[in-house]
C-alpha cells in the first residue's frame, strides 16, 4: 500500500527506519506543519515527495496515512484524513476522550475506511508469547496483575517536551496506552476503573536552560482496573518518580506468575514463576523476532495494510484504541468524582499471531 506520513518529529524516525522491513508498506510522501522539516525527513529516508499536510491529503496515490502529530490534534488530523478518503493509523492516543473517539469510528464506518492506532508493541514477539502462554493455561486462571511506569518525565531527553504536559500527555495518556493495550491483549476487555491523580510540580524545566513548561495535567495517576473476566489490575503511571525497582508488567494466576516485560518494546525475555520450581525462569519466545532492535514501530501499520488487502480485521484497531481511551478518561473521572467508573465501551481481544517482517 502507498503510505503517507504526517508529522516529521522525533517519533517519525522509528516508523521510517522500520517501514522497509515490511514489503506491504511503501512510504511515498511525508508532510509536516513545517514543510522544511518534512523535506529533511524525505531526503534522509529517500521518500519521493514531501510538503504540506494539504498536499498529502490531496495526493490520490496515498492509500493510508500514518498520523504522528502531537496528541492534542490527533483527532482533528484523523478526521481530515478520513474525509480525504484515506485510511489512517494514528500514534497514541488516537483521541483525547471517548466522545471524539466514537465520532471518528462512526465517520470511518460511514466512509468504509479503517482506523488503526498505536501502540502496536503488543504484536511483538515477547507480548505475543505471553498471550499464548496465558491462553494455554500456563499460569492457570488469571486473578490479578500489576502495571507500573515511573520516571521523572520526558524533558530530560525530548527536544520539544511541552505537549507531554498538556491534555493528551502526562504519564497516563502517554504511557498508559502501552500497558492497558498489552493487558487487553492478554486478558480481554475492561469493565470498570477507579483512580487517584495528582501532580508533583506546577512547572518543569526543558533541556534548553531556563525554559519552563507549565504542567496542566496530572503527573501521577494510580488506581485499579476490573476486567470483564474478573481479574483485578493495579495501575501506577508517573512522571514523579526518581528511581524504582518495580517490575513493569506482571500477571498472577492460580498456578504461577508471569513477568511480561516493557510494554513500550516489542521484544524482551518474558519470565515465569512456577511454584513447583520455586524460581523465575525465562520463557522461550514462541514467535520470531521482528526488529533488529527492541524499540521498533510499524508492525501495526503493516498488519493493517495486509488486513485491508485481505479483507480481514486488523489487530491494532480503533475499537481497542477507543476502549483504552475510555479507561484512561475513566481514571481521571474517578479521581475527580471519588467513585468507580464503569466503562462505556468494550472490544474484542485482538487475535493471536501477527505479521512477521522480512
Amino acid at each position: 500500500m502507498k503510505i503517507g506520513l504526517i508529522g516529521c518529529g522525533k517519533i517519525s524516525t522509528a516508523y521510517l527506519e522500520c517501514a522497509p522491513l515490511f514489503p506491504v508498506l511503501e512510504i511515498v510522501r511525508c508532510a509536516d506543519l513545517l514543510p522544511e522539516r518534512a523535506e529533511v525527513r524525505a531526503k534522509e529516508f529517500g521518500i519521493a515527495r514531501s510538503g504540506t499536510v494539504g498536499e498529502l491529503l490531496a495526493d490520490r496515490e496515498v492509500d493510508l496515512v500514518i498520523n504522528l502529530t502531537v496528541p492534542v490534534v490527533h483527532a482533528e488530523v484523523n478526521r481530515a484524513v478520513l474525509r480525504s478518503g484515506k485510511h489512517v493509523f494514528c500514534e497514541k492516543p488516537f483521541a483525547l476522550n471517548r466522545r471524539e473517539g466514537a465520532r471518528l469510528l462512526e465517520l470511518a464506518g460511514k466512509r468504509e475506511l479503517r482506523i488503526g492506532s498505536a501502540p502496536d508493541t503488543f504484536l511483538g514477539e515477547a507480548h505475543q508469547t505471553c498471550r499464548k502462554l496465558i491462553d494455554e493455561g500456563g499460569i492457570g486462571k488469571v486473578v490479578a496483575a500489576t502495571a507500573f511506569f515511573g520516571s521523572r518525565g520526558p524533558e530530560g531527553w525530548h527536544p520539544n517536551p511541552d505537549f507531554f504536559y498538556q491534555p493528551g500527555g502526562g504519564p497516563l495518556f502517554d504511557m498508559g496506552p502501552y500497558y492497558l493495550t498489552a493487558l487487553v491483549n492478554m486478558l480481554g476487555p475492561m469493565a470498570r476503573v477507579t483512580g487517584f491523580a495528582t501532580k508533583g510540580m506546577e512547572e518543569r524545566f526543558a533541556m534548553v536552560p531556563g525554559t519552563k513548561i507549565a504542567v496542566t495535567i496530572p503527573t501521577h495517576v494510580t488506581g485499579a482496573v476490573e476486567f470483564a473476566n474478573g481479574a483485578v489490575v493495579t495501575v501506577i503511571m508517573s512522571f514523579d518518580v526518581w528511581q524504582h525497582t518495580m517490575p513493569m508488567l506482571q500477571v498472577h494466576g492460580t498456578e504461577g506468575s508471569l513477568q511480561a516485560g516493557d510494554p513500550n518494546l516489542t521484544g524482551g525475555a518474558p519470565r515465569i514463576y512456577r511454584p513447583e520450581k520455586k524460581a523465575w525462569e525465562d520463557v522461550p519466545l514462541a514467535f520470531p523476532t521482528i526488529y533488529p532492535k527492541e524499540y521498533g514501530r510499524g508492525i501495526g501499520v503493516a498488519d493493517m495494510a495486509e488486513a485491508i488487502i485481505a479483507g480481514r480485521p486488523h489487530r491494532a484497531n480503533g475499537e481497542v484504541a477507543l476502549h483504552v481511551v475510555d479507561a484512561m478518561e475513566g481514571f481521571l473521572e474517578s479521581a475527580a468524582k471519588g467513585r468507580a467508573v464503569r466503562l462505556r465501551t468494550t472490544c474484542e481481544r485482538p487475535t493471536l499471531n501477527f505479521l512477521t517482517a522480512n
